[in-house]
């Protein structure tokens, strides 16, 4: 910066008087450069380009060190069966996404209404999405580095507003993947139907009238949410347990309070400022790695962060960000209809 204002009439520093970073400076800069790279992914103009794309193949491919070549793929439904693909090892998320779309006879033009995910089934019949893919991400290297998670390569939608539905209900594939997951969604407990909804889903699922089973699902509870596996926050007190659903303009908390009762709490979306993601280190013990989502939030006219201590922070950023390029498009359609 000096030789920048006064050009080379300022001499070169000597070496001893360069200081090396002290550990607090060296948490300050990773913090800045994750949040920094957090940032950058966010821009599609930077993630679709030619030069991004090929610059994060080959460092996915150095860094674990497989070469381009043929393999085949396993993409799971949500209900368990799968679709084998012949694919290369440096094929991205989104070309993955094109040929299963092709094969399963997706329209073109729906494709983007879906995604692939990495997602785990537990012994208990639980389900885990783990996080979504991104689409310069290489999914089968991905999975060689994630084999002590056990993960799978899966497809499911991806919208949070559960009224997108109708746009799809003129394609047989997309109905199929959105009746499946429904199914699935139903059976682990992530919708939450009457007693009477739930005979009437018997009923439709005997039958196979798919459209009518969505349609009852979509006046369910919590149907079109993401589900987290149970987590820790720091609302209403620090170290409370917490179940969370994503969807339809808010993060929905069932929290378990120290006087063991449970109390449910609605996050609106737009009463949110700004979140970030961070990176708490490894666990201890050969534990998991701990993330950490922030949001800024105003509750009765004042700003507070509220935190929630998760594996999948970032799916959760994921969905977040999605709700909320949803209201943006839906508000832009609304002003050009006016």
């Amino acid at each position: 910066q000096l030789r920048r204002l006064f050009g080379n009439s300022v001499p070169p520093f000597p070496p001893k008087f360069y200081l090396a970073m002290t550990e607090a400076m060296a948490e300050d800069r990773r913090a800045r450069l994750e949040q920094y790279l957090q940032n950058v992914t966010l821009d599609s103009n930077i993630t679709n380009s030619d030069v991004f794309i090929s610059f994060f193949q080959k460092l996915q491919q150095d860094t674990f060190q497989i070469e381009t070549r043929r393999a085949s793929l396993d993409v799971h439904l949500a209900d368990g069966s799968s679709i084998r693909l012949d694919i290369q090892t440096s094929d991205t998320a989104e070309k993955i996404l094109e040929v299963m779309s092709y094969k399963m006879g997706l329209s073109r033009e729906l494709i983007g209404y879906f995604s692939l995910f990495f997602i785990q089934d537990h012994s208990d019949g639980a389900l885990s999405v783990v996080k979504k893919v991104a689409e310069f991400e290489l999914p089968y290297v991905s999975l060689q580095t994630m084999k002590e998670l056990h993960c799978k390569l899966g497809i499911r939608k991806w919208y949070m507003d559960p009224s997108l539905d109708t746009l799809l209900m003129h394609c047989r594939a997309s109905i199929k993947l959105l009746y499946l997951q429904a199914i699935q969604e139903i059976e682990r407990n992530w919708v939450k139907p009457t007693e009477e909804e739930m005979q009437e889903l018997e009923f439709l699922q005997k039958t196979e009238n798919k459209v009518k089973f969505l349609e009852l699902a979509r006046e369910m509870q919590f149907y079109g949410y993401t589900r987290l596996d149970p987590c820790i926050c720091d609302y209403p007190e620090v170290g409370c347990s917490a179940d969370v659903y994503v969807g339809n303009n808010e993060i929905n908390c069932y929290i378990k309070l120290p006087t063991n009762q449970t109390k449910e709490v609605s996050f609106k979306i737009n009463r949110l400022r700004c979140w970030q993601v961070t990176f708490l280190g490894a666990g201890k013990d050969g534990e998991e790695e701990t993330l950490e989502l922030r949001f800024e939030y105003r509750d009765s006219d004042k700003w507070q962060w509220i935190v929630f201590y998760t594996k999948q922070a970032f799916l959760l950023s994921s969905c977040l960000k999605k709700i909320i390029s949803e209201q943006m498009m839906k508000a832009s359609k609304e002003g050009q209809e006016m």
